[in-house]
């Protein structure tokens, strides 16, 4: 499910679970925030009933924006400002739109360590696991001391040496005497 929410004078589209940086809002890192000014709610592609719905959230911090540069110049005044600012905004993380809870992600289950005597004998050590598929890449990679090298290039070393001389610099025209007028 997804809503538009309309704070700070701008308007964003949520979803459970999303992590937005919003105008800033009064609170601490870590205090909830309910959004009432709620434009559009949705689910797919129906419009879902507006009335009483509002949007939880919690702040999870209070933060400066990049800084913008505020330049004002007037052509051939001498007239020139430079200003700037960083612009506070809050980041807020959507917990629920209406009773729509978002999903915590599962984390990955660890396996617990088995004990020693439990492993069979044959199974390598974890340091042996990962050096192996490491050592397989390698020999399935052809290196480029396999490759015969192309016969342009070497031509092209060739000639090289004989272009990285510079010609010495050129010396400027002498000026010719300005012709006399006769009377």
């Amino acid at each position: 499910m997804f809503a538009i929410v309309r704070t700070g004078g701008k308007q964003y589209r949520v979803a459970a679970g999303d992590i937005i940086a919003v105008e800033k809002l009064a609170g601490e890192a870590g205090d909830s925030v309910t959004l009432d000014d709620v434009l559009l709610a949705g689910d797919g592609g129906e419009v879902k009933d507006l009335k009483g719905l509002t949007v939880a959230a919690e702040i999870l911090a209070q933060e400066k924006g990049e800084k913008v540069i505020i330049f004002k110049k007037r052509r051939r005044h001498n007239y020139r400002r430079k200003n700037g600012h960083r612009q506070q905004h809050t980041v807020l993380k959507i917990n629920a739109i209406g009773d729509v809870k978002a999903e915590k992600k599962a984390a990955p289950k660890k396996e617990a360590a088995k004990p020693a005597e439990d492993k069979p004998a044959d199974t390598k050590p974890a340091a042996e696991k990962k050096a192996a598929p490491a050592k397989e890449a390698a020999a399935t990679k052809k290196t480029a001391a396999d490759k015969p090298a192309p016969k342009k290039a070497a031509a092209d070393k060739e000639a090289k040496p004989a272009a990285a001389k510079k010609a010495p610099a050129k010396k400027p025209a002498a000026k010719k005497p300005a012709a006399k007028k006769e009377d």
